[in-house]
């Protein structure tokens, strides 16, 4: 029933904001792949391909660090040498300028590839860990072990990064890897599939383009772990799935990220950032800021530094601007149209379904039974709701679902302290927005209804990892106080240890 399910509701599976909804030493860069691109009709195809890797992985391909370090290498190839036609292929499906895709999905990636190999060494080293009383004399380390063949299922959004960037910690800690784009941005999934295999080894790390079948097929299978972004209905259907196997699963979904201004903000500052965050991508981004709670004596001094930055990025015509993006798709262009109500916009507005172009739009009068506050937004559309104070805004956070990131402008400290401590999400920025999925020392992912597990930098390592625990003891000596035959004494002396 699960998959049954999942075959009606695949389309959704990368990034839908609607709820209802082995080596190549002989190959060169301009060879074809060893292993033909997956045949969208051809799900024996699929299943083989999960096969061939799973045989290299339990014949050791993965695991020195050399070789892992290698195919690092030449992933950081594939992002420099490709970086041209990546951005042809982001902008012919999402509309996305050039230099926002290297901003928001090339440069990351470049930087946790970095990353992974500076660290690789002492990430994959035993970690030790201290012995207790009762225990020695012995040693005890906890060893890093792939967990072996990953399933990574990437959104439509961030095309390139949400797909690549978990395959870095895959690889990092020694996987092998299944990647299934989005068939929603179907020139990114065709240019993954085919120049990908000319830098990574193509047994290893097997691209699969395709939707409901192919999805379908993939999620009977058996993997060791599954990491998932996208939208929560298909999140669910995809835990389920795993479910059948035991499978661990990581899902990266989203929610709506609330901003709160405080009266302590600097409201030209926070409005730049805000209006960055927002639309970027044309506000198709799972951190981007959803709606804003500001006091009402606020409100009107913030909308109107909201509007002077959009103009200042955008220009007075952002639909004839190059910085701005375009919608994904027609579905999701009549989708967000309608939570666009007329007599609540105060800035913005405009649509060209022909062009799948929304203006970057403010929303004021907005409470929280509107349709745009019943769902993730996942556009350039922003509600602003007025609030009494901080608190309020706190309480207003609070009765809602746990969102992915949660924004806080304020100059005040106490403010800043107060709603970290009394408010829960899966990250936080303060005085700016998105950022802090850029941090590699820092986890990134959901808590509650917007996912769970986490990645980036060591975090991605071991989400990719069984931290296996491991006690040597001495042979030395063999205390008797454990065995039989049991006596007061032995009771006694195991008291002493508590």
């Amino acid at each position: 029933m699960v998959l049954v399910r999942l075959g009606r509701l695949a389309q959704l599976h990368s990034r839908n904001p609607d709820p209802k909804d082995c080596t190549m030493d002989s190959q060169t860069r301009d060879t074809p792949a060893a292993i033909p691109v997956a045949d969208a009709a051809a799900p024996d195809s699929v299943v083989r391909r999960i096969e061939v890797a799973t045989a290299r992985f339990r014949q050791g391909r993965t695991r020195s660090l050399e070789w892992r370090r290698d195919q690092l290498d030449r992933l950081a190839e594939f992002v420099s040498k490709e970086e041209h036609r990546i951005q042809d292929a982001v902008r012919q499906d999402l509309g996305r300028p050039e230099f926002e895709t290297y901003l928001a999905e090339l440069w990351p990636l470049l930087l946790e590839i970095r990353d992974a190999r500076k660290h690789l060494k002492s990430w994959a080293a035993p970690r030790r860990v201290p012995t207790p009383l009762e225990l020695q004399p012995g040693s005890g380390v906890v060893q890093p072990e792939p967990l072996g063949v990953a399933l990574i299922i990437g959104p439509w959004n961030l095309p390139v990064n949400l797909v690549l960037a978990p395959l870095v910690a895959a690889i990092a800690a020694g996987n092998c890897a299944v990647l299934k784009p989005s068939e929603l941005s179907p020139t990114v999934s065709a240019l993954l599939a085919e120049r990908l295999p000319r830098y990574l080894d193509p047994e290893c790390f097997p691209v699969v383009q395709g939707g409901v079948a192919e999805t379908t097929v993939l999620l009977k299978q058996r993997f060791d772990h599954i990491f998932y972004t996208g939208g929560a209905p298909v999140g669910r259907l995809v835990m389920a799935a795993a479910a059948l196997h035991l499978t661990p699963t990581t899902l990266e979904l989203g929610g709506k990220s609330p901003v709160i201004v405080d009266d302590s903000a600097k409201l030209q500052l926070a409005a730049k950032r805000i209006v960055w965050g927002s639309f970027m991508n044309a506000g198709q981004l799972c951190v981007a800021p959803d709606y804003i709670l500001v006091s009402e004596h606020k409100r009107d001094a913030l909308v109107a530094e909201l509007k002077s930055a959009i103009e200042e990025y955008f220009g007075p015509d952002p639909q004839a601007s190059p910085y701005f993006g375009r919608i994904i798709n027609e579905r999701h262009f009549d989708r967000l149209s309608k939570l666009i109500a007329e007599d609540k916009v105060a800035h913005g507005g405009d649509t060209d379904r022909s062009d799948k172009y929304i203006a970057p739009t403010l929303l004021t009068g907005v409470t929280e039974d509107d349709a745009v506050m019943q769902e993730e937004v996942f556009g350039p559309v922003l509600p602003i709701i007025t609030v009494r104070d901080t608190d309020d805004a706190i309480r207003f956070v609070n009765s809602r679902e746990k969102p992915l990131a949660l924004y806080v402008f304020a100059e005040d400290r106490q403010v800043q302290d107060r709603v970290i401590a009394q408010t829960t999400a899966g990250g936080v920025t303060i005085n700016h927005t998105v950022l802090h999925i850029a941090h590699g020392g820092m986890p990134f992912g959901g808590v509650g209804a917007s996912g769970m597990g986490a990645y980036h930098g060591k975090w991605g390592f071991d989400t990719f990892s069984h931290l296996k625990p491991v006690l040597k003891k001495a042979t030395w000596i063999d205390p008797p106080i454990t065995s039989a035959p049991y006596s007061g004494w032995k009771r006694r002396a195991l008291g002493l240890f508590t």
